[in-house]
């Protein structure tokens, strides 16, 4: 199973493919004129917030068809406008054309048709298709969604393929499986014909890990917080589902694709600290990398870290640092640290350390509040989960900023990310749009449209291999008011004796979580969705915890905590030999070769029976 960046990265780098885009006759620049939104409205001087580079204007062409509002064809598809468009667009050296026409979304036969015509003239293009890549109303978002696919998809495919190949090559029978957006897995057959959907796949697996670990400890609630070297992703867990998002950003566009919802920042442990033009103290997002990585690497870093600083505080063991595998320096993280950031703004070297690290847990409280107090969640009731190999030495300070008193920390959270892949259920969707009033709306319409969403999603399911038994189905709908442009996903209730009426009720009080408040007005089905989603096989994926163990610590070390003040002695601890109900009481530190957890005073931790270390506030 395989969670992978290259279709983010084809994007972020530019080097996707050579595409075309077909339109309906006078729509061929909707790519291009995008929405009136402006991300940067004090710009003096304003640049394109549309991704023009898929499709430049002479990779445009229009075709000749027309369908109404309603689905009905109002004008035939000209075939040889198709031809025509076509062959000029392969003379131009296109790999993938992206096809989307007016209403395709609730007529969808031009577009099928368009696809026959390209593959008996020109059998090596690629063909994306809006009506199966984003098949909901909005032109532009549709549009642009399309011309993402099929710009990726030459680039994956050739990515899939050739590690098919090598796994073939190495006697690997098993199937190549994919992780998606949306945190399901789908054979690499598929994820090659909707590539779009990979999008985020490696911070999905975090999050699917996360999830499995709170079941484990009974904990359906969860804030995840990934920290590797550069990035901080958090993603909120709520009543044992990962929150999803319709639409996501890919450097800087924004892309109509389920994924779940994650916010990534420039910090993690090798993050740079710097002092801005008005001689205050920043920390990211530029980051140190593995090479030359912080100073304390010794590998030619120059500039102070927040890996640096947690050795000024006594966090990390510079002796211990990945198992001893890499021994770090100290005296270059404090000469560093000094002549960078502590002479600068003439700060002891210890108080300069602190404060890099005040700063950057001070960033990431506050993207925690955007995906929890900025969609209506009190982070309060909600369980701290770090993983990463720099979450659990942050932890704790990140808990008391943000109010939450209970932390859970994975028996290996720097591996929590590949646990995500082992446990992730093989998933597909399928959407269509469903424009009709909730007012006197006939059930067993809405009955006949998910059966055929089911169908095409057990379709795909039989192909994974996944027999119907062993299949879970959910529907969701996207639901606003009548008049409103943004629409919010709502669970379909089949089973409820009455399910608009269910489905009304439960529109009203998402509204009033999300926008604070709702009123009782008409509102309306956007889109219908069909998940289905195999029961999850969970793998023994690492030995039990210990029922004894030795419980002593192995020693001691001094640290300076922002509450202490000063450097005071903490017990540390070796994690492979903590037994089941071992009590430690901070402050404290436990050390394991993929990370190191820091407890801070005022917290204390017990071994709960899958080996995952509760961290409670007195």
């Amino acid at each position: 199973v395989h969670g992978t960046t290259v279709a983010t990265n084809a994007v972020i780098e530019a080097k996707g493919a050579k595409i075309g885009l077909l339109t309906t006759v006078g729509f061929k620049d909707v790519l291009e004129i995008g929405r009136q939104m402006r991300h940067k409205v004090y710009d003096l001087v304003l640049k394109p917030e549309t991704p023009v580079f898929l499709a430049p204007g002479a990779l445009r062409k229009e075709v000749q068809e027309r369908v109404t509002a309603t689905g009905d064809v109002l004008v035939a598809l000209d075939e040889s406008s198709v031809v025509r468009a076509v062959d000029e667009l392969v003379a131009e050296g296109v790999e993938a054309i992206a096809v989307s026409y007016l209403f395709s979304f609730l007529n969808p036969a031009h577009e099928r048709r368009t696809r026959e015509i390209i593959a008996e003239r020109h059998s090596q293009i690629m063909v994306s298709l809006s009506c199966e890549v984003d098949p909901a109303f909005r032109e532009y978002e549709r549009t642009c969604v399309t011309a993402f696919d099929a710009y990726i998809k030459p680039v994956v495919g050739r990515y899939l393929e050739s590690m098919e190949q090598d796994l073939a090559a190495d006697g690997v029978e098993t199937p190549l499986q994919i992780m998606q957006s949306r945190g399901g897995i789908s054979s690499s057959t598929i994820a090659r014909q909707r590539p779009v959907r990979l999008f985020l796949s490696g911070p999905a697996a975090g999050v699917i890990g996360g999830l499995e670990v709170g079941r484990a400890a009974g904990i359906e609630d969860l804030i995840t917080v990934d920290i590797g070297g550069t990035s901080c992703d958090i993603a909120l867990i709520s009543r044992g589902q990962p929150l999803i998002r319709a639409e996501g950003e890919i450097s800087g566009y924004s892309v109509r694709v389920p994924m779940v919802d994650v916010n990534a920042i420039g910090a993690g442990g090798g993050s740079i600290a710097w002092i801005d033009g008005a001689g205050s103290l920043r920390v990211g997002p530029h980051s140190a990398g593995s090479e030359p990585g912080p100073a304390c690497y010794g590998r030619g870093g120059e500039q102070a870290t927040v890996t640096d600083a947690s050795i000024i505080l006594g966090y990390i063991n510079p002796d211990y640092f990945a198992a001893g595998s890499l021994k770090l320096s100290p005296d270059l993280a404090r000469q560093t640290i000094e002549t960078t950031i502590a002479r600068p703004l003439g700060l002891s070297l210890e108080r300069a350390a602190l404060g890099i690290h005040r700063v950057l847990n001070a960033q990431m409280a506050e993207a925690i509040r955007l995906v929890s107090i900025g969609r209506g969640i009190d982070p309060r009731g909600y369980t701290l989960l770090p993983l990463g190999g720099g979450g659990p030495l942050h932890a704790t300070a990140l808990a008391r900023e943000l109010g939450i008193r209970r932390i859970a920390v994975p028996p290996h959270p720097g591996v929590l990310s590949a646990t995500g892949l082992l446990f992730a259920p093989i998933e597909h969707e399928s959407s269509a749009a469903f424009p009709r009033l909730l007012a006197g709306l006939d059930w067993p319409a809405v009955e006949r449209a998910l059966a055929d969403r089911d169908h095409a999603c057990a379709r795909l399911m039989r192909s994974e291999g996944v027999p119907a038994e062993q299949t879970q189905i959910f529907y969701f709908a996207d639901v606003c008011y009548v008049g409103q442009s943004y629409h919010l996903e709502i669970p379909l209730q089949t089973g409820a004796a009455d399910p608009l009426e269910t489905l009304y009720r439960d529109f009203l009080t998402a509204h009033d979580r999300v926008y604070g408040h709702s009123t009782e007005g008409a509102a309306r089905i956007v889109n219908l969705r069909s998940i289905h989603r195999s029961a999850v096989v969970r793998p023994a994926t690492a030995a039990p915890a210990r029922s004894k163990g030795d419980d002593a610590p192995k020693g001691t070390r001094d640290i300076l905590t922002a509450e202490s003040g000063h450097f005071i002695p903490a017990k540390v601890y070796d994690r492979s030999t903590m037994a089941i109900g071992l009590e430690i009481r901070g402050p404290a530190i436990v050390e394991q070769p993929d990370t190191t957890t820091l407890i801070e005073p005022g917290w204390h931790a017990t071994v709960v029976a899958d080996g995952t270390l509760i961290i409670t506030a007195d």
